[in-house]
């Protein structure tokens, strides 16, 4: 007999988790500076590759930290740059603003750099589905 819980997972859960686990980490060891950088580094690669597996990235957990290690790494190079991509905007996470509209224009150049042509900047057209 298989167990099945009563609930889906969705996209949206695997994202709360993983801003769960990035929260966690950030006070999971208190006055020890030698291992909480470590913690949070890994966790943050965690939460990009299960961030970028939404999206489609395939890249596993071990190719994003050889990506954000500087190492040679098997995939697409579209994936690749999502990863840098995705580590840069981590990083300046705090410095943007929640309601910023420049804020969140800034967050998009910096997610699609090197991925779309107007990276940072609102549609200027209609876009098909």
């Amino acid at each position: 007999m298989s167990y099945e819980p009563p609930y889906t997972i969705t996209p949206h859960i695997v994202q709360r988790v993983a801003e769960i686990v990035e929260l966690v980490t950030r006070w999971a060891v208190p006055g020890d500076d030698a291992i909480a950088p470590q913690l949070q580094r890994n966790n943050r690669i965690r939460t990009i590759q299960a961030s970028l597996a939404i999206e489609n990235n395939t890249l596993s957990i071990e190719q994003v930290t050889a990506v954000l290690d500087g190492k040679p790494v098997i995939g697409l190079p579209r994936e690749i740059q999502e990863v840098r991509n995705a580590f840069v905007a981590y990083e300046q996470l705090t410095q943007w603003q929640l309601h910023s509209s420049e804020d969140l224009l800034a967050a998009h150049g910096v997610l699609m750099a090197e991925l779309v042509d107007d990276a940072g900047h609102y549609r200027r057209g209609g876009v098909g589905i």
